[in-house]
């Protein structure tokens, strides 16, 4: 008799759990590419750029009946994998190594020319100080606005948008510098 009780409730419960399944493969579905570049970018090593990915699905899959709105999805795993950048200080220091970062763009579709001038700008960005850069990669790379990132960094908006500007600012100084010098010597 418990068994038949039983075997209703784990028919009941298995949609439950074939929908919460769903949901999740299409957050990493959707999001895998964009998670991947972010924790590339803040962590500057691509084995341990995975291992956040991976980190951050671990805890999304633990609180996914959590998420409430599919719109915030996004930013709610972006949250998450900035959290558990943070925690792996907490445990571990690592040894730090160069990101290739000729990984992180696709070769097949750009051409020399194009390539060399993305990695000058990568250079560059990385030149800037992190409260500069990080709005501005989380703009460029995460495609989030001004009102996403003040959430996602707990920031006024006024803050981020002043951010983004002295970023662009300092990069487009940058870059003209480097232009300026590569005609003078070239």
């Amino acid at each position: 008799m418990w068994w038949s009780t039983a075997n209703t409730a784990e028919k009941k419960q298995r949609p439950e759990k074939e929908q919460r399944q769903h949901s999740y493969m299409q957050l990493v579905h959707l999001y895998h590419a964009d998670l991947y570049r972010y924790s590339c970018w803040i962590c500057k090593n691509t084995d341990i750029a995975e291992d956040l990915v991976q980190d951050t699905y671990l805890r999304a899959w633990k609180s996914i009946d959590l998420l409430q709105n599919e719109a915030s999805a996004k930013a709610w795993l972006f949250t998450i994998l900035r959290h558990e950048n943070a925690r792996r200080f907490e445990r571990k220091q690592f040894q730090y190594q160069e990101v290739e970062q000729d990984l992180l763009l696709d070769e097949h579709q750009v051409s020399p020319e194009q390539l060399y001038s993305q990695q000058q700008l990568l250079k560059q960005l990385e030149s800037l100080e992190p409260e500069y850069s990080e709005p501005l990669i989380l703009q460029l790379i995460g495609g989030f606005s001004g009102d996403e990132i003040a959430q996602l960094l707990s920031l006024n908006l006024n803050t981020v948008n002043t951010r983004l500007f002295r970023a662009r600012k300092q990069l487009r100084d940058l870059l003209t510098d480097e232009s300026a010098r590569e005609r003078k010597n070239g």
